[in-house]
């Protein structure tokens, strides 16, 4: 059995949920399949307690949505799926109408590396409602994963202040995809580098890595491995000093040192990856300078996240590299984004559109309707605000607040500010419209974004809130929805 699926580079059309298909099915049946309707996807909360969360993913969306469609197999798979009378599950006419379906929705999107922010969407998606539906999973799939770890990475690099974080997470992550979608959106979200080979080769991203405690296990003594691998990788070296004790293991790594520059090459760094980082930093900093390698790096890795990185820093640690791992690619500490996908407007057969809106009993699940637009206001080079507004409507030119406790007062956008419209066209009619953009084109994004926003928005803790403001003719809309309903 071939095992290629584990990686793919085309995504199947059965990379969904089972609903989603019944769902296109009673369409199919209906004869509702070809109206037109609206979809936002966006995220209610930031994860990890941010100010802030970075999208990430559009790349893998295009690709799924580029390459759309069901093959034969696939089909013949579903003819095996019953009901519970033993019946099949669809007719035959509807998965020959699946055989012949080729995508003609229209994909607008917040570019990849942007700052953004709960109910803003990320993607807005339009065309036969059938289609819309069919996408929801692999794109909440696709969204979710990437924009939570590359969240997740640039809260890290922000609390490293400007040292490199190296992402050292591949053993421990979520399978061969997730371990790849990682490095890729950890690196958008910051990192230097991965030690990842295979993401390096398929997205370009920087590799790095040296060896394990096993290379010095391997060896009568901790000396005779040190010198073994400046022999093998002269132009390597960064020596794991911490598989018997420390400070000694610093001390062999100055003898090897001496060793390299002999030989015209330099000792790069010393990992310390257990015990008291603070506390060993600052001894094998003195053992390094007092020898003469002033240059040589300290780098630390052992279970590191941003909250311990920042801890150290405040301590002014002679740490120069982060080597992070398993609370990078898992998003410890927030076990998934949470974005969810809500139709927000159907095209009657009249060619009118009509607002939808879920309702809910907890106020955080009301959605908001219509056909939905960002806009971002700038002064003074930084981000002062953004308003949602539905481009049915078109703005008003007045805002209000957004969330609990809003009392519908009226404010005029920022005097002044520029502005500009965040979701941009990516698909039309299947097709896919932009220029596919280099990974470092997006983390260039990703950190020239960051750098617009004010220091207090993106603290580790208790973060100022970024103001979110809601177009005030969407806003009597989403009330004449509540009133109708009461």
């Amino acid at each position: 059995m071939s095992c290629n699926y584990l990686i793919p580079r085309r995504y199947s059309p059965l990379f969904t949920d089972l609903y989603q298909l019944t769902m296109a099915y009673g369409y199919w049946k209906s004869g509702k399949h070809e109206m037109e309707a609206t979809f936002s996807l966006f995220f209610r909360e930031h994860p990890f307690d941010s100010g802030f969360s970075l999208t990430c993913g559009l790349s893998d969306v295009l690709e799924f949505v580029n390459h759309y469609h069901f093959e034969n197999e696939e089909i013949d798979y579903l003819r095996t799926l019953n009901g519970n009378d033993g019946s099949p599950l669809f007719d035959e006419g509807f998965l020959i109408y699946l055989r012949k379906l080729r995508l003609v929705c229209d994909i607008d999107a917040v570019p990849e590396g942007s700052v953004v922010f709960p109910y803003e969407p990320l993607l807005r998606v339009q065309g036969p409602i059938i289609q819309c539906q069919l996408l929801e999973t692999a794109l909440l799939n696709i969204i979710n994963f990437q924009s939570l770890i590359a969240t997740k990475s640039s809260r890290i690099c922000l609390a490293a202040g400007g040292d490199p974080v190296l992402e050292f997470g591949l053993r421990r992550a979520q399978g061969i995809n997730g371990g790849l979608t990682a490095s890729r959106a950890a690196y958008i979200g910051g990192c230097a580098a991965t030690s990842n080979v295979l993401a390096g080769k398929i997205y370009g991203i920087p590799v790095s890595g040296t060896h394990a405690h096993s290379w010095v296990m391997a060896f009568e003594t901790e000396i005779d491995s040190f010198e073994a691998y400046a022999r093998a990788l002269p132009n390597n070296c960064v020596f794991l000093v911490d598989t018997f004790d420390t400070l000694e293991g610093v001390h062999n790594a100055v003898r090897v040192g001496r060793w390299l520059q002999k030989k015209g090459h330099e000792l790069l760094g010393i990992r310390l990856d257990s015990g008291d980082l603070s506390n060993l930093s600052f001894k094998a900093r003195k053992i390094l300078d007092s020898a003469g390698f002033r240059e040589t790096l300290i780098i630390a890795s052992n279970n590191l996240d941003e909250y311990l990185i920042d801890s150290l820093k405040q301590q002014q640690v002679p740490i120069a590299l982060w080597g992070v791992g398993t609370k990078l690619v898992t998003g410890d500490g927030q076990s998934a984004l949470g974005g969810v996908y809500k139709l927000t407007a159907i095209r009657d057969f009249s060619g009118n559109w009509q607002h939808k809106l879920k309702v809910s009993e907890e106020s955080i699940k009301t959605s908001i309707p219509g056909v939905l637009e960002v806009r971002r206001f700038e002064k003074t080079g930084h981000f002062v605000g953004d308003l949602i507004y539905d481009l049915i409507l078109g703005p008003s030119g007045e805002q209000v607040d957004f969330g609990l406790g809003n009392t519908g007062l009226k404010t005029k956008p920022p005097v002044g500010a520029l502005a500009q419209d965040l979701l941009v066209p990516v698909l039309r009619k299947g097709q896919s419209i932009c220029q596919n953009m280099k990974i470092e084109e997006i983390r260039n994004r990703a950190q020239q974004q960051l750098s617009k926003f004010h220091s207090e928005v993106k603290k580790l803790v208790n973060p100022d809130n970024y103001p979110v403001k809601l177009d005030f003719k969407l806003h009597q809309l989403r009330k004449n929805f509540f009133q109708r309903l009461d």
